[in-house]
């Protein structure tokens, strides 16, 4: 039986842009990495690479990253000048962290262990009213994208809720470069309650009472952590408090898509409220539904259990016709080309 759209586990309701993919490959080339072959092994098709607006799966980018580590021998990817980051490096380090008592003293740890490592880039915490700030600061890095810039606070962040076993919310993230088009993956990588660019600095702050938290994690949960991440905590989906997210949870349960005005009353909001606090978000209900669809288009798409009509239906078209022109302008190709090229690489379950 096909699997409902409500059934799906969120972290593959999620896609990510493939320019991720193409800022990620940025120093392979030089490293004379097989790309087509990092490509293949993640069922990514090397021609969606030349498709601005196209999107890959969390399974598929997840498995991109893992592979194009082990293919270049440097968990850093070349993005830091002759200082390559040994396989098991992140490991190591973690090794090191849980073995303190406190959030802090962990994160002080691993950021002493990377300073050992590189002076590239320096990682720092400081204290700031009831705030903790994790700064990232680059010294001298190749990384005109700020894809590893990013990356590693998304990674430190996943890491320090990993320890904890609690959610850590995340009140500001500031980035001290101009913001780019795809500002909306910021919203999804961060869940910050405030996105600023052209900032002074690039971090991000969460509450100051995290770090007294206790670290509960040991060696035997490291073993099963470490088999998925780092790679997995870019993508790993954070519990979501804002609306923008709670409609996203809200839709996923229901087998419709109801009216604006139903999901305000559910959200016990007047349309008029809701309306504004999406703006003030920077989403609508109509962006929240398309990047629903558009999530779970893609997943059903790399998958054979249904027929492309079949996925239509699930997704709530009236007609085929329809979905073909809705996902053809969320990614640049039509939902039989996507799948093809999906076809043509080996599966990746």
């Amino acid at each position: 039986m096909a699997e409902s759209a409500s059934r799906i586990p969120e972290s593959r309701k999620h896609t990510i842009p493939v320019k991720f993919v193409v800022a990620a490959l940025r120093h392979a080339f030089a490293a004379g990495v097989d790309v087509e072959m990092v490509l293949e092994r993640a069922g990514i098709a090397p021609d969606l690479l030349q498709v601005p607006q196209a999107l890959v799966s969390t399974e598929q980018f997840v498995a991109f990253i893992q592979t194009l580590w082990l293919m270049m021998r440097d968990e850093f990817l070349g993005f830091c000048p002759n200082e390559a980051s040994k396989l098991g490096t992140f490991a190591m380090m973690c090794y090191t962290a849980i073995h303190c008592g406190s959030l802090r003293r962990a994160l002080y740890r691993g950021m002493f262990y990377y300073d050992l490592m590189t002076d590239a880039f320096h990682v720092s915490l400081t204290r700031e009213t009831d705030r903790a700030v994790l700064h990232f600061e680059n010294r001298r890095m190749d990384d005109p994208d700020h894809f590893l810039t990013e990356c590693w606070l998304v990674i430190w962040h996943g890491f320090a809720c990993w320890l904890v076993g609690k959610r850590i919310p995340i009140v500001d993230a500031e980035f001290a470069y101009p913001e780019p088009a795809h500002t909306a993956e910021y919203r999804r990588m961060f869940y910050a309650r405030q996105t600023r660019f052209d900032a002074p600095r690039t971090a991000i702050s969460f509450p100051l009472s995290y770090l007294d938290l206790p670290v509960i994690q040991n060696e035997h949960t490291l073993k099963a952590f470490l088999k998925t991440s780092p790679a997995d905590l870019l993508v790993k989906p954070k519990n979501d408090d804002s609306l923008t997210g709670r409609i996203r949870a809200l839709l996923r349960q229901r087998s419709d898509y109801p009216e604006f005005e139903q999901v305000a009353a559910e959200l016990l909001l007047t349309p008029q409220t809701l309306r504004r606090r999406l703006k003030d978000e920077g989403s609508s209900y109509q962006q929240i539904k398309d990047n629903l669809r558009r999530d779970t288009a893609v997943y059903f798409l790399s998958r054979p259990e249904l027929s492309i009509d079949e996925i239509a239906l699930q997704l709530g078209f009236s007609e085929p016709s329809a979905f073909h022109r809705a996902f053809k302008k969320w990614t640049g190709v039509t939902p039989g080309v996507y799948r093809q090229e999906k076809s043509l690489r080996p599966a990746q379950d």
